[in-house]
């Protein structure tokens, strides 16, 4: 999802610059702005999302090791850990969006174990939703201080890949109408059902 118009060149408040780690900001040099910061954030992003699904091509990888607490954690961490000093720690403040700082740790373990035990026993999903409920748990918790549209949308590109036996393989197309794409999140919220919203986001073959 690119940047706004305009936000690019709004430079990072202080309270940002904090959490930068040293190495970072000698790399970022002086004055930072948010679109510096995207440009390093997405560079770091493709290069661990390259050697991610990978492995999941290669078997290295799968379902059952995705769809953990400790993954989704490491996985945070592996996207930002040379940028932010909050890299796979969860946030510690209560936001408008998420849950309570002190039920992230229980929920997100339990959404995932309740999702592998799902996918593992019953088969009314398919692939393709198997990694968007994952993903919509995951945004529903929002688990990190930041970082967490990045984070999730890779895990469940990663998720669908292991899950999927399409040939050429596929992944979700994330160039979305991001109001419609709230309102699906909002829908799955009060349903639980990923469908709709797996239904609105577009796969493609890997490499498109």
């Amino acid at each position: 999802m690119p940047l706004t118009p305009g936000y690019g060149e709004t430079p990072v408040t202080d309270d940002e610059a904090d959490a930068l780690l040293p190495q970072a900001r000698e790399l970022l040099g002086e004055p930072i702005t948010k679109a510096d910061v995207y440009d390093l954030e997405q560079a770091v992003q493709e290069e661990v999302a390259e050697e991610l699904v990978t492995a999941v091509l290669d078997g290295a990888l799968t379902v059952d090791e995705l769809l953990t607490d400790h993954y989704v954690r490491d996985l945070h961490r592996r996207l930002y850990g040379d940028i932010w000093t909050w890299a796979g720690i969860y946030r510690k403040r209560e936001l408008n969006i998420g849950v309570a700082p002190e039920m992230i740790a229980v929920e997100l373990r339990g959404s995932l174990e309740t999702i592998r035990y799902r996918w593992q026993h019953t088969d009314d999903w398919i692939a393709h939703e198997l990694g968007i409920a994952a993903h919509a748990e995951a945004v529903r918790i929002h688990p990190f201080t930041d970082g967490n549209g990045r984070t999730t949308r890779l895990l469940a590109d990663l998720l669908f890949l292991a899950a999927q036996d399409a040939e050429p393989p596929q992944r979700y197309f994330w160039d979305l109408d991001k109001p419609e794409y709230i309102a699906r999140l909002r829908q799955y919220d009060q349903s639980r059902d990923p469908r709709s919203l797996a239904g609105f986001i577009e796969i493609r073959a890997l490499g498109e």
